[in-house]
Parts: structure tokens; C-alpha cells; sequence
């Protein structure tokens, strides 16, 4: 029986593999220029890309030339090269891979997409005949997991939908990039160079970062159009027991201002002197005593009153409210899911500032140290396989000396037994990999790696805890209080049982109040799609002691409620928030939309923009064209003028690339390669005739007047 090779991705990748091969099968390696070899395996690697797709050159040395007779480009058979600066190890593994003493090849390149294009690239251009070979699938490079992947490997050919939706996103992302970004810098690169003082600029197009600058744009342009309104609430002051509270004023049935033209929304005024009007009415219009003794009208702004806010005084003998109504619940907020890259990513740009490409390095340095699991994947469970084994990752964090009271009082329950039960376990959600969670290995690793790696990891450690502990429960009442027909309406809560909120203060948080609950809110936004109001419709519940909440309790509908008073508080409508490098990371995951809530996402999880790989490269590289910028103290991405100046080009050539639901739907065709369901002959003779038809209409187009209008638009917002 022949030797087997083993072929990693990067060199650690390929030591992690001696190691557990070393450790479990008794075999001793000694090191070799690009590889590692033993009695019985051999064990290399590829460093990144060995083989890449040959430029149009390689086809027709005319090819180098960009010219409009040349498009669009579509060849007919696909030609790859050898990377630069990497031929020599490309030299040793093709010499490995195709050894008469080798009879099987484990495929060993990261588990997915990407990583199974690596290796059939090699393959192909090695010319690897005749040997058997193998796939290893792991989630962590735990010496256990690495075991069972070699264990377990299926056949290489199983895997080959996989391969074939890799060469073809390959050849789509080719094929966009080099027809599009050709024919529109011919025809707009000159007059593009003049509105930033270049002689010429070659515009860069692709299928997914075309559109994420489109996502930018159109939301700074939303920014600058935005119209502020200005709305005006009635809140009451009110009292029981001493204590006293605000109620807000909502024009339900039987208000005198029930759907009438007068109000901005059921909460709030267009005018001011309506608010006013009301108040007046409310209070009898007396005179009443503000502060400092001055008098001044119900409702009429003046001494006492501030500049955003008008009151009828305590002194002025107003009518009492009548408790209408008041509603006694229980509230429970459940444990968010577990991580997947887009949602660490948005956590470590808020928590950390730093960028999503910058996150992901750190979270494949702890996967390389074996402290967490695949970094790359989109899953925010478990599977029910791992599930069945939790206790091991749980066993091991009890030597984490952060959480290790945490994982020891879990151990000590039963939580951690029916997980699988839960929403936190789920195999129709899982594809390539489940969530990333702490492997509970490799933590002699932990203190040598930088503050921030050991930070991430706390991240991920608290969040994978969390799942095992119960809800925190709130009590609220909600009441509603009338005076005359008008009525307010408040709420009130306090946590009576801390649940899951136990184990989400970072050890590293600012410590201030309410750190435990701003420290799990995660998979919550800086961002927004729609317009913003500095106040609510609703009344934000007011947190109150358990004292008070027992003292409110007891009252019974109709009882009498103290009024001390009343003020109008001013309000505007603010416009979208721009997006930070992480939110943007999870609109582009769902695919256009800043889906706030995490079912919701995982619900449409699969028809996004770009993969859990690629995003942050994106994002990446349209901060290095200069398209966009991103502020490296506050993560906030705003488009610059070169960025503008691209997106209107496009949006007057080739529209579908800004259309976040059109570029989606080409990573879904993807899926549906990998999945069998679509032919690979299908998807590319759809992907040829839309890159032809497309080509040719730019190279007939005759917008410049229109353009330039708009150019000079964007001009004026950068002066």
C-alpha cells in the first residue's frame, strides 16, 4: 500500500495535521523544503492561490490592448496559470501529488467553496492521474476533528457540484471584471478623469462590489436629500405614591384629535400651537406657576418652560387622571444565536472599531490555534452531530479562568443535554459549517496572542455560553390614564430574573451602568434603512424598582392618578444612519436590507450578497480603490466623489449591478450548482448571454449630456 498525501491550504494548517497525525498514528515526520514527511504520509500545502486564471493576454496577445472591437470577451475554453512568487512550491506539491509511491491524496483546503477550488486547480494543473483521492471536511483544527475528518472523508468526486459552482463564481467574477470594467472605462474613463483632475480613469466593475458601492451611495444620497420635520409630543406628569412618572399623550378613538389633519403621527403634532392648544385644554387654560414663580399660560412656552418645552404647573389645581386600563405581564428575551461571521464581524466593528477583514484575521488566527471552530461559514447553530458533543467544548472552558464559574455551574445543570432540542441546534440551517463557538482547546495559546485576539475570543466564549442559561424575565405594566376624553399612556419594567444576562459582561468592559445589558446586544444596529425619530411612538418602558412596580401593581382600574402637569417635547425626524463596516457586512448579507432581527435573517439566510468569505474582502477593496472610505476610529463608510461619480456611470449603463436582489440572485444560482439542482452548461450559457447583451448596449449608448449634468452634481456635494 502506497504513502497517502495530505495537502493543507497554508503551512500551519499543514503542522496542525502532522501533529494529529504524528500524535494518534505513531508517525514520525521530518521537515523537507515545502513539505513534511513520515514513514507512511506526506504532508504539504498550497500558501494561498497556487494557480490562477490566465489574462485575456494569454488568449491573443491583441488582448492586452483595450479596445471595443475586442468585447465582449468570452472564451471559449478557460485558460489558469501558475501564481506569481509561488512557482517553486507549486513545483513540489505537482512533484508530491503525482509520486508512484503515493496512492491516496486527502484533500485537506479549507472546508468550502473557496477552498475546494484551491485544491482542484492544482489538480488540473498537475495533471494528477490515478491516485485515489480523498476529502477532509472538519469544522476546528482540534486534534480530535482533524481524526474524524481523515476518518470520515468521502470521495474527492462527491464534492465536485461544489467544484463545479467554485470554477464557475471564478468565471463569472473574470468574465463582469474584465467585459464591464473594460467597455465602461473606454467610454467613460477621459471625461471621469477630468472631474478629478486625472488624465484617465479605468473604471473597476464587479458583481458584488459594484453593488455594495451602489448600497453606500444611495444611502449618503438619502443623507443629503433628507428634509427634517419637526413633530411635538404631549406628555403628562403624573404621580402615585410620591413617585412620580410621564405618561405620553396618543390621539386614540374618542380623542378630540383622533385622525385628524392636525397630527404628524398618532403620538405627536405638526404644530406646536396645537400641542399647545391642548395642554390649554387639559389644564383649563389657568394661569400657572412655573419654577421661579413667573406665571405663564397652559401650554405656552415662556420662563420656567426651557426653549423645547412648554408645562402647566403642579400649583394649578388640575384635573386628575382615571386609570382606564392597566396590563400585568411577564417578558422573557431569549439568548441571542450563536455566531456566524457577518454577525461577529458587525459585533467586533462596534465593540472594537476595526474592519470586517480585520475581524475575520483574527478569528483564523484562533481557529489555526485550535481555540474556535471555521471562521468562514454563515450558520448561527449548532448541528445536532456537535450538539451531542457539547459537553467537551464545555469541559474545556472550565480552564478559561474568565468563564470558568459559568461553565462549571453549567456542567452542573442539565441545559447543556437537550440543546439539540433547541433553536440553538438546527441542520436545515447548517451548509458547509455550524456556528463559530469555542472549541474549549488551545488555551496555552490564548496569552500569547495580541489583547484583541484574546478579546474576540471572550466575544465569542460569552455569546456560546450564553445559549445554556434561560431567558431574562422582566415584569412591566403598561397602563393607560384618561383626563377628560384624552389619553396617556406608560410603561413600566424591572428584571426579576437575570438569566443569560449572567455571563455577557465582558471582563474588558468599561464598567458603568447597564454595562451587562449594552454588552449583550448584539445583532442590534447602527444602521437604518428608513427614517429615524428621535422619540419613539411608543413610550420607552421606564426601569423602576421592585418596590414601586409592587406599589403599582395593586391598582385597580378606575382608581385616581395625582396630575401635577404637562409639557410638550419637541422632536425632528433624523435621516438613515450610514452604515459601519459590520452593519454593512450584515445588509450585505441579507442582501441589500439591514434586517434587524435575527429570525428574520436566518429565515433568508443563503440569498445575500457575496459569501461569509468574500465580504470583507469587498469591503476592502473598495476602500483601496478609493471608491469608499472608511473611518478607521468609527468604522462609518461614506462613498467619495470618485465613488459617486462610478455609481452614476453604472446606474446609467448597467443598472442590475447596483440591484442588490439581482447580484443576489446570482450567488443563489451558485447554490443551486453546488446543490445539483442547476447544470453548470445552464448557468453559464445564462451568465455568457447577459454579459454579451449587456457589453453591447454600453458600446451603443449615447448618455454623455445626461451624465454630465449628473457629474457635476456630484461635484457640488464635495466642494
Amino acid at each position: 500500500m502506497g504513502k497517502s498525501v495530505y495537502i493543507a491550504e497554508k503551512p500551519s494548517v499543514g503542522r496542525s495535521f502532522a501533529d494529529a497525525i504524528q500524535h494518534r498514528f505513531s508517525q514520525n515526520f521530518k521537515s523537507y523544503d515545502g513539505y513534511m514527511e513520515s514513514q507512511d504520509a506526506i504532508i504539504t500545502w498550497c500558501v494561498g492561490h497556487l494557480v490562477t486564471m490566465s489574462y485575456p493576454e494569454a488568449y491573443d496577445p491583441a488582448l492586452k490592448r483595450w479596445t471595443m472591437e475586442t468585447l465582449p470577451f468570452i472564451p471559449d475554453k478557460y485558460l489558469y496559470q501558475i501564481g506569481n512568487g509561488v512557482e517553486k512550491q507549486f513545483k513540489i506539491v505537482s512533484e508530491l501529488l503525482n509520486r508512484k509511491d503515493v496512492s491516496t491524496i486527502y484533500v485537506c483546503t479549507d472546508s468550502g467553496r473557496e477552498g475546494e477550488y484551491i485544491y482542484r486547480l492544482v489538480d488540473q494543473m498537475a495533471n494528477v492521474q490515478g491516485k485515489e483521492k480523498k476529502r477532509v471536511w472538519i469544522d476546528s483544527q482540534t486534534e480530535d476533528e482533524i481524526v474524524r475528518g481523515i476518518a470520515e472523508a468521502k470521495d474527492e468526486s462527491e464534492y465536485d457540484n461544489l467544484a463545479a459552482s467554485a470554477y464557475l463564481r471564478a468565471k463569472e467574477d473574470y468574465l463582469m471584471g474584465i467585459n464591464f470594467s473594460r467597455v465602461l472605462s473606454l467610454k467613460y474613463g477621459n471625461r471621469l478623469g477630468s472631474y478629478i483632475n486625472s488624465r484617465y480613469v479605468a473604471i473597476a466593475v464587479g458583481r458584488v462590489m459594484t453593488c455594495v458601492l451602489g448600497m453606500v451611495v444611495r444611502r449618503e444620497r438619502e443623507i443629503r436629500n433628507f428634509v427634517k420635520t419637526p413633530f411635538f409630543r404631549v406628555l403628562g406628569n403624573f404621580s402615585v405614591a410620591g413617585h412620580s412618572f410621564e405618561g405620553e399623550w396618543r390621539a386614540i378613538q374618542g380623542s378630540k384629535y383622533f385622525e385628524t389633519p392636525y397630527l404628524y403621527k398618532e403620538n405627536g403634532f405638526k404644530e406646536r400651537q396645537t400641542a399647545e392648544e391642548l395642554i390649554s385644554h387639559l389644564s383649563d387654560g389657568k394661569m400657572i406657576v412655573g419654577e421661579d414663580g413667573i406665571g405663564v399660560l397652559a401650554g405656552v412656552e415662556g420662563t420656567g418652560a426651557g426653549t423645547d418645552e412648554a408645562f402647566a404647573g403642579e400649583d394649578a389645581g388640575l384635573e386628575n387622571g382615571v386609570l382606564t386600563k392597566i396590563e400585568k405581564k411577564k417578558e422573557n428575551r431569549n439568548p441571542p444565536l450563536l455566531y456566524n461571521l457577518a454577525e461577529i464581524q458587525n459585533d467586533c466593528s462596534k465593540i472594537f472599531k476595526i474592519s470586517p477583514d480585520r475581524t475575520l484575521e483574527v478569528i483564523q488566527e484562533l481557529y489555526e490555534k485550535k481555540l474556535v471552530t471555521y471562521p468562514r461559514t454563515d450558520a448561527r447553530v449548532l448541528s445536532t452531530a456537535i450538539s451531542k458533543e457539547i459537553y467537551k467544548n464545555l469541559n474545556g472552558l472550565k480552564n478559561y479562568s474568565i468563564v470558568s464559574d459559568l461553565a462549571a455551574e453549567i456542567l452542573a445543570g442539565d441545559s447543556y443535554k437537550n440543546i439539540a432540542k433547541t433553536k440553538y441546534c438546527n441542520d436545515s440551517m447548517i451548509t458547509d459549517h455550524y456556528a463559530i463557538i469555542p472549541t474549549g482547546q488551545g488555551l496555552n495559546a490564548l496569552s500569547s496572542l495580541p489583547p484583541l485576539s484574546q478579546k474576540v475570543y471572550e466575544v465569542i466564549v460569552r455569546r456560546f455560553l450564553s445559549i445554556f442559561y434561560p431567558p431574562a424575565v422582566y415584569q412591566k405594566i403598561s397602563m393607560q390614564i384618561q383626563v377628560k376624553e384624552e389619553t396617556f399612556f406608560t410603561s413600566f419594567k424591572v428584571m426579576t430574573e437575570e438569566g443569560f444576562l449572567k455571563c455577557t459582561t465582558w471582563s474588558f468592559a468599561k464598567k458603568k451602568d447597564g454595562a451587562s445589558e449594552n454588552s449583550s446586544k448584539s445583532g442590534e444596529n447602527d444602521a437604518s434603512d428608513g427614517n429615524n425619530e428621535n422619540n419613539a411612538d411608543e413610550t420607552e418602558d421606564v426601569k423602576v424598582d421592585e418596590i414601586f412596580l409592587e406599589t403599582l401593581s395593586k391598582l385597580k382600574k378606575g382608581a385616581t392618578i395625582d396630575t401635577s402637569g404637562y409639557l410638550i417635547k419637541e422632536g425632528e425626524t433624523s435621516p438613515p444612519k450610514r452604515y459601519n463596516s459590520g452593519s454593512l457586512i450584515l445588509a450585505m448579507e441579507s442582501a441589500g436590507n439591514l434586517i434587524e432581527d435575527e429570525d428574520l435573517r436566518a429565515q433568508i439566510k443563503g440569498s445575500g450578497i457575496g459569501t461569509s468569505a468574500t465580504r470583507g474582502e469587498i469591503l476592502k477593496k473598495l476602500n483601496t480603490k478609493e471608491y469608499l472610505k472608511t473611518n478607521n476610529k468609527t468604522q462609518i463608510v461614506t462613498p467619495s466623489l470618485l465613488g459617486e461619480l462610478i455609481f452614476d456611470v453604472v446606474e446609467n449603463s448597467i443598472p442590475h449591478l447596483l440591484n442588490a436582489e439581482f447580484t443576489a440572485s446570482w450567488e443563489m444560482g451558485l447554490t443551486q450548482v453546488a446543490e445539483g439542482v442547476t447544470s453548470e452548461d445552464e448557468y453559464m450559457e445564462k451568465l455568457s448571454g447577459y454579459i454579451t447583451r449587456r457589453t453591447n448596449v454600453v458600446k451603443q449608448l449615447n448618455n454623455s449630456y445626461k451624465l454630465t449634468s449628473l457629474f457635476n452634481e456630484d461635484v457640488k456635494a464635495y466642494k
